[in-house]
């Protein structure tokens, strides 16, 4: 009888145990949350490679400018599935090209500190310093370059190659800026109050102490989507 007994105790014990694991496994699993929130277009350009040349190390962009892109992206600091299934985290830190449920990195499945999302933003804003260098030929104050990395950084390296926002800068036709500037307030066809708050704010960043000129009144015929980028400069 007490063979018996220390049989089914023995059972249950380890129908107890399986069952609290079951449960162990169950709370670990992470969901994802789809945010409507875009992802910076610097991501989404892999064939847009620009090197510097040697000896040449890149002008980062300083605090205040770092500020503005902080500002405009936002700190989530879990992993979410962007608009189009992407996974991002951040400060719109693209993981992969993917959903999160499909496998992310270790340190990124519980969530990052707001330091260390600044750290990596620091780290993706580096393709964009390096675009600005490389295709602005005119001397900029370090606002007008924050602003313009911004820019790049949001609407990605071939959108701002082929942009009349680049010709302008680098014809030093600085009353045409602000224009160039708020034409790209688009995204999938839609007008976004977000970007137009950006641009405002780059605007005034790339005008800092020295006055933001009168602008040209746009026209709807004017306005550029950043995912499809400029047609015909």
């Amino acid at each position: 009888m007490k063979r018996y007994l220390t049989v089914i105790t023995s059972t249950i014990l380890i129908v107890s145990v399986f069952a609290f694991l079951s449960g162990c496994e169950k709370t670990e699993e992470i969901e994802y949350p789809t945010i409507d929130k875009l992802t910076p277009g610097i991501f989404f350009e892999p064939e847009e490679r620009v090197v510097l040349p040697p000896g040449v190390e890149i002008r980062k962009v300083y605090d205040k400018g770092i500020e503005l892109t902080k500002e405009s992206e936002g700190f989530i600091s879990k992993a979410y599935n962007d608009p189009a299934d992407y996974c991002t985290i951040g400060y719109g830190h693209l993981i992969h090209l993917a959903p999160c449920d499909s496998g992310i990195p270790e340190e990124f499945k519980k969530g990052i500190s707001e330091p260390r999302g600044t750290e990596i933003l620091r780290n993706d804003m580096e393709k964009a310093e390096s675009g600005v260098m490389m295709l602005v030929e005119a001397e900029l104050t370090d606002g007008q370059y924050a602003a313009l990395c911004d820019f790049v950084f949001n609407v990605g390296i071939g959108n701002f190659r082929k942009s009349t926002l680049r010709k302008r800068v680098n014809e030093r036709a600085y009353d045409r800026i602000p224009f160039e500037f708020r034409r790209w307030v688009f995204a999938g066809g839609k007008k976004l109050p977000g970007l137009e708050t950006r641009r405002e704010k780059q605007i005034a960043l790339f005008f800092e102490d020295i006055g933001i000129p009168r602008a040209v009144p746009l026209m709807d015929k004017d306005m550029i989507d950043i995912r499809d980028g400029e047609t015909g400069s």
